[in-house]
């Protein structure tokens, strides 16, 4: 008779530590870098001026430091200057980009592929260096300090006609025969084939467009010169000019003034604005 034999010990399993990568931790570092001005200007602006360099956590909350800002300088003129300076350039971009994409992506224009290559020469110009010329265009043209002038550089824009083109090419042709035979003209194709199935893309290139138009500083500051005209950028750099003796709790409250609707923005947005680039192919 047979005797069991014993089983052999095992050892125990060994728990597997997850070490981060350089790459995660060089993320982190830039984020924190990144966020650290914004965690001082939320500190600053929530606190007296006594406590702007003394991190007590029991430290006063006031609302004092936006009353003076907001008494202190126009915000809301500078607000409605913004709006309305944003909210004309991305619908002048999106008429001239979709019609130019549409040429580009489904008319065989002669020497397109070359027309094409000098639009997106644009894309290696920096803007300030076209600002002389700009000034001069807007002069003639008697917009200078004008929320026109300041918007009219922005109208065609070479990054917003390259993406809108990539995604007209990718529509199926078969989409444009049908309507063509239901009897739609060109427009009739390109507003109810073309600009439904690229959604996703006008999505994308407008919250770039709107984050870069808010945040625009020195043309606006070249071409305006009177409260009228001024974006917030441009009325923020003026009001905390050193000249003008404000101190600092305040200028981070004016800075949270302007910074404030981009920042609930994205918020949001956040997942529809990744989603959106995924599906236009922006990687």
């Amino acid at each position: 008779m047979t005797t069991p034999t014993a089983a052999a010990p095992t050892t125990p399993s060994r728990r597997l530590v997850r070490v981060p990568s350089l790459e995660t931790t060089a993320a982190w570092l830039l984020a924190i870098v990144w966020i650290f001005p914004l965690l001082y200007a939320l500190w600053a602006a929530f606190h007296p001026l006594a406590f702007m360099v003394r991190f007590d956590l029991l430290a006063p909350l006031t609302l004092d430091n936006f009353t003076n800002a907001w008494n202190q300088a126009p915000f809301e003129r500078y607000y409605l200057n913004t709006f309305l300076l944003v909210t004309g350039i991305v619908a002048a971009q999106f008429v001239v980009c979709t019609l130019a994409g549409f040429a580009f992506a489904r008319f065989p224009i002669p020497g397109k592929d070359t027309l094409f290559m000098l639009v997106l020469i644009q894309l290696f110009v920096f803007p300030e260096v076209l600002i002389v010329e700009n000034y001069r265009i807007a002069s003639g043209l008697g917009l200078v300090d004008t929320i026109t002038g300041i918007g009219l550089p922005y109208v065609a824009s070479a990054f917003g006609i390259f993406l809108l083109r990539q995604t007209f090419k990718t529509i199926p042709r078969e989409l444009e025969d049908a309507a063509r035979v239901e009897g739609c003209g060109w427009m009739a194709v390109l507003l109810k084939v073309y600009v439904p199935l690229a959604k996703p893309t006008y999505l994308a290139y407008g919250l770039v467009s709107i984050s870069h138009h808010w945040n625009n500083f020195l043309w606006p500051l070249v071409v305006t010169n009177s409260v009228e005209s001024r974006p917030l950028t441009v009325g923020l750099g003026i009001f905390s000019a050193p000249e003008t003796g404000v101190n600092w709790a305040t200028i981070s409250a004016a800075t949270l003034l302007s910074i404030a609707p981009l920042l609930v923005a994205f918020l949001l947005f956040q997942r529809q604005f990744v989603q959106s680039f995924l599906r236009a192919g922006i990687r």
